[in-house]
């Protein structure tokens, strides 16, 4: 088995890409992370945010996916709305991006190779697991040989210069960045009010940083009317706080 594995990376990589059915749609990708789009087309990859994205994306929606990695729910969000922009710093990471929009010949999708933040900068960002490109590349992280410059830029700064005001739907999974990110994104949000499913990253804190971070997030996102579990679930916002969420990585959808 494993040698039928390699000789299909093989193959692959002769034709510069493999078809994978992923979440219902027909794509190509890199032949670079085969094991990982498998996971993906087999349906046992985060299958919630694929049932989010399809149950909250139209015909006229605008997509901001902040955190797009190679372009999982990028290539997904591609098929379903008007209009998609996305964010990775992570230059290995933007390759494998850039490459698999261009594979499909994504011309409804833009995508940006730096990071948003709190501030505008220079900062060092890398996986906490010291692998570059990694799905679990952070601004938290600076390991000795793995770490990388990255440019960041507030919310507002990239709108002052981009054509797109109006988003729907935005995704961020930013392996805990959101703890700086969303006090910066309050007043967009406030105004706005557009779809937000967040993923939270509260054991990349050290433990005694991790309530006081959560309730930062609460206070950013109370404006919203509803939140909800990746299920679709309400449930009260202050689930953010508990124990379960301190302890684990969760995600939540806030909608008005």
């Amino acid at each position: 088995m494993a040698d039928r594995d390699s000789e299909l990376r093989d193959e692959y990589l002769v034709k510069g890409y493999m078809d994978a059915n992923i979440a219902g749609y027909e794509v190509k990708v890199d032949p670079y992370h085969v094991d990982f789009w498998r996971k993906a087309a087999s349906g046992t990859w985060e299958p919630n945010t694929y049932k989010i994205l399809s149950h909250y994306l139209t015909a006229d929606s605008h997509y901001c996916d902040i955190g797009a990695w190679i372009g999982p729910t990028v290539l997904h969000a591609a098929q379903l709305a008007k209009k998609v922009i996305c964010f990775e710093p992570d230059p290995t990471a933007y390759r494998y991006l850039r490459w698999n929009i261009d594979l499909n010949k994504l011309k409804n999708v833009s995508s940006y190779s730096f990071a948003l933040a709190e501030t505008m900068s220079i900062s060092r960002m890398a996986s906490h697991r010291g692998k570059p490109g990694d799905s679990m590349t952070s601004l938290l992280f600076d390991n000795e040989g793995s770490g990388v410059d990255v440019l960041t830029m507030q919310w507002q700064q990239f709108l002052d210069m981009s054509p797109v005001q109006h988003i729907d739907f935005m995704k961020i999974d930013i392996e805990g960045g959101e703890y700086q990110l969303m006090p910066s994104l309050k007043e967009y949000l406030q105004l706005n009010k557009p779809v937000l499913y967040l993923s939270t990253h509260a054991p990349l804190l050290e433990p005694e940083q991790r309530l006081a971070k959560m309730q930062g997030l609460i206070d950013v996102l109370s404006i919203y009317d509803k939140c909800l579990d990746d299920d679709l679930q309400p449930i009260d916002i202050n689930t953010l706080v508990s124990e379960d969420a301190l302890e684990h990585f969760r995600s939540y959808v806030f909608t008005d």
